[in-house]
């Protein structure tokens, strides 16, 4: 029996999909200025026709590329929050998370062109828009966890914020000096520094560091 013939919709969709990882790879090894878009055609297996048809410009394009990682990433981390037992177990996914997302790469992509304004237009910033669409929700997903982990709102709020500046500050320092045994020490130094001010907050039936050990290992 032959297979069903796709619908116009679905190959289009996946020539869409082809063009954006062969852009994501492309943008990864190049950086937004070593970008051709006829290269990503290339890497695609589309013609220059097809790729223009999805995307009319560059800026297009990356900004679909930055999207498409951004949603994926927010995806991982709504299913990561949800298993969080305890404060530190749910402080240690959320830092593993974001170290995940603002240490790529395509954030720092993402960051440089909103630094320079090369993908605003005049009527918006469309990389800023695109980020409060993607990143607000997650963060409410991991406010979330750790007030249902045994935080208190107002502060899982204030810790929310402090955590992620954090590894947002030390994935801007990679610039200058990447060193990764000590981001691990700063990290474990901030998930002490948090149990320890957590621990004159909770009632003693809430455990702080339940899992902590085994996870660690």
């Amino acid at each position: 029996m032959t297979a069903p013939r796709r619908t116009q919709a679905e190959r289009s969709g996946e020539t869409r999909r082809r063009i954006l990882d062969a852009a994501l790879q492309i943008l990864g090894e190049r950086g937004y200025a070593g970008l051709r878009t006829t290269d990503v055609a290339a890497a695609a297996g589309v013609s220059k026709g097809a790729q223009t048809h999805h995307f009319p410009s560059k800026d297009e394009l990356v900004v679909a590329v930055v999207e498409h990682v951004f949603q994926r990433a927010s995806e991982q981390a709504r299913v990561r929050a949800r298993r969080a037992a305890s404060p530190d177990e749910a402080l240690k996914a959320l830092i593993a998370d974001a170290q995940e997302f603002f240490f790529s790469e395509l954030f720092l992509i993402a960051l440089d062109l909103a630094i320079q304004g090369r993908l605003r237009d005049e009527r918006s910033n469309s990389l800023t828009e695109l980020s409060a669409a993607t990143r607000l929700p997650v963060e409410a997903h991991w406010r979330a966890a750790l007030v249902d982990s045994g935080v208190p709102a107002d502060v899982a709020d204030d810790l929310l914020w402090l955590t992620l500046s954090i590894v947002r500050g030390l994935a801007i320092r990679r610039l200058w000096q990447h060193d990764p045994p000590r981001f691990k020490r700063l990290f474990r130094l901030w998930r002490e520094m948090v149990a320890h001010h957590l621990s004159s907050r909770l009632s003693p039936a809430t455990p702080v560091h339940q899992g902590a050990r085994r996870h660690d290992r």
